[in-house]
């Protein structure tokens, strides 16, 4: 966040938050925006500063010589029919010989918006930590995501959830299966995203090695027990609901013997990983939780 920009107070936050998830409207968002408008803070420019910026929130630039990604289109019998995703690689992992060179995988899930630039960005990302990453868009069989978030929320509302479900299982194992990965995977997502990564490791069993959900909803206690994978959870301090669900869901993943552990971070508010939204992003948390993230999958996925 920069340090020379006015603090927005964090029920703006949560105005966004609510506008982003579908809770309100736009024209509700704008007028809510009105009340935490002073003499220093224009309205206007509270939106703007709510607002993703993706260019200042990129990492990894799409152009970076050290990567190599393409966008694939994985079958989706059961869901939609097809889903298309953001498939990244490092390319030091093809230049040290003619054979192919197989990875871990990770399965990267956006919010409920779809594959915006941001999660693009943290599958290169994982690339670069010497992964293979997919990032599915949920909005596949709607056009993609159309380039705003708003919209992009819309669209995501109108789509069947069980057979969006179906797509990302589908990504996932068609990822498992290619022959440049070594057939262990992890998925990680935030918010639904999260939600899927979690999801995954239920209905995956064995199939994946590790899953890190950031901010996401937990399983059903009595589907627990099916979890082989080894569990990360991330959750802001902030992040009520979601952060007080944690102790039941970390009590049930004892219960049923998985591997697990979870971090709450202090003062980090829902969405503190996306640099794209600065006044939601905590540095620290994100570059903790990324951390711990990465040096999980190795340990799950290539120890």
């Amino acid at each position: 966040m920069d340090p020379t920009k006015p603090k927005l107070p964090s029920e703006a936050i949560q105005l966004y938050n609510r506008f982003i998830h579908g809770e309100i409207s736009r024209r509700e968002f704008n007028a809510g925006v009105q009340r935490f408008a002073t003499a220093g803070l224009a309205a206007a420019a509270i939106i703007e500063a709510l607002m993703p910026n993706y260019a200042q929130g990129q990492q990894v630039l799409k152009t970076d010589n050290r990567i190599k990604a393409t966008y694939e289109t994985v079958p989706s019998p059961q869901g939609n029919g097809s889903i298309k995703g953001y498939l990244v690689r490092p390319v030091s992992a093809d230049s040290r010989s003619a054979a192919v060179v197989k990875l871990p995988g990770v399965l990267v899930v956006h919010e409920n918006r779809g594959l915006n630039p941001h999660i693009e960005d943290v599958a290169r990302r994982f690339a670069l930590a010497n992964f293979m990453a997919f990032a599915p868009d949920g909005l596949t069989s709607l056009g993609g995501f159309p380039g705003d978030d708003y919209k992009g929320g819309q669209m995501f509302s109108k789509i069947d959830v069980k057979k969006m479900g179906e797509d990302m299982a589908a990504a996932a194992m068609w990822l498992k299966s290619r022959a440049d990965c070594t057939g262990k995977i992890c998925a990680t997502g935030f918010c639904y995203g999260g939600g899927v990564a979690n999801t995954l490791a239920v209905r995956l069993g064995t199939d994946i090695a590790a899953s890190a959900p950031f901010y996401g909803a937990a399983p059903a206690a009595d589907d627990v027990p099916k979890i082989k994978a080894a569990i990360l959870v991330h959750h802001g301090e902030l992040d009520t609901r979601l952060a007080a669900a944690w102790p039941a869901y970390e009590t049930a993943l004892k219960a049923a013997n998985v591997q697990h552990e979870g971090y709450i971070y202090p003062g980090a508010v829902h969405g503190f990983h996306c640099d794209a939204t600065p006044e939601r992003y905590n540095k620290a948390a994100a570059d903790l939780a990324w951390q711990r993230t990465v040096d999980w999958f190795n340990k799950y996925a290539r120890g």
